[in-house]
């Protein structure tokens, strides 16, 4: 069964995170606040779709769903 920490672990390896929390514990629905530098510039579909290419496919197999809310470091600070 996949835990939060796992999560939050291919999450970083695959993208560079100023922040990232992930939470979870049913072992397939998860959710995850993502800030990051990479998605300056980037609209929330674009900036999804890169937490997705993170998770690759453990979004296909092992993950059912996962609610996220991504931010650039500055909309992070203004939040």
């Amino acid at each position: 069964m996949l835990r939060a920490e796992d999560v939050k672990i291919y999450i970083a390896q695959g993208l560079s995170c100023d922040y990232l929390e992930v939470n979870g514990d049913d072992g397939q629905h998860f959710e995850a606040i993502v800030v990051s530098k990479d998605f300056i510039g980037k609209n929330i579909v674009q900036q999804h779709q890169m937490v997705y290419k993170a998770l690759g496919e453990r979004m296909k197999d092992e993950i059912h769903a996962l609610s996220m809310k991504t931010y650039t470091p500055d909309s992070w600070s203004k939040k």
